[in-house]
């Protein structure tokens, strides 16, 4: 798998190299973007003085000649990936390429796709994942999406994720399912919700990283 989790033959899942300032993937670049493989456990940026390393402190110290005094944090993120989740990220060089793609992420004409390891093996090849995703409220817990019924669950809105089983393995001596996870409509399921309510078969202990692996 292009710079995510990857089986070996006779091994179980291996992870990408650990994130670094000088350790930052490329996946394309032209005069008006960059796509880089965000690294899991990372933000993209952030006001904190304690936080050293950032997507955008990996980019500073890449291309320290692209970087726009002219924004906040020195790039355009054209979106957004959560702290836990690796993949593929388009920074827009200058404001008329983000003009660009914010209308297509407002025109919805942008494609996502997620690749992701869950706990367990789930029996199904393929299916549809209907669920109402919300805010989670709960204290310790904000920093993260609940389905609708749980606890401190705020707004939920109704979403539609196709589920495609592609590989079993295992993962830390455990069993583990890889699965592409396809945005239909809504919010996207994240691999927690799916390991605590879409099948039986899954453990509700999941493997929070997830890999966006393709962007148009």
């Amino acid at each position: 798998v292009h710079g995510g989790l990857r089986r070996e033959p006779g091994q179980g899942f291996a992870t990408m190299e650990p994130v670094s300032i000088d350790n930052l993937s490329i996946l394309y670049q032209s005069e008006d973007f960059i796509v880089v493989n965000k690294h899991w456990d990372v933000r993209i940026d952030s006001k904190m003085w304690y936080e050293k390393l950032t997507l955008q402190s990996q980019l500073k110290y890449r291309f320290p000649e692209l970087a726009d005094p002219g924004t906040y944090y020195g790039f355009r993120f054209c979106h957004q990936l959560d702290f836990s989740t690796s993949g593929a990220l388009c920074v827009a060089l200058n404001r008329e390429a983000a003009g660009s793609v914010y209308k297509c992420f407002k025109s919805r004409t942008v494609t996502k796709a997620y690749l992701a390891l869950v706990r367990g093996h789930i029996q199904e090849a393929k299916k549809t994942i209907c669920f109402a995703i919300g805010k989670n409220t709960s204290e310790g817990l904000t920093h993260m999406m609940c389905i609708e019924g749980t606890n401190g669950c705020k707004s939920p809105k109704p979403c539609r994720s196709e589920l495609i089983v592609l590989e079993y393995g295992l993962y830390s001596g455990e069993p583990a399912t890889k699965v592409l996870l396809q945005p239909l409509t809504g919010t996207e399921i994240s691999p927690p919700e799916l390991a605590q309510n879409s099948s039986s078969a899954m453990q509700k202990r999941c493997h929070s990283t997830s890999f966006l692996v393709c962007l148009w």
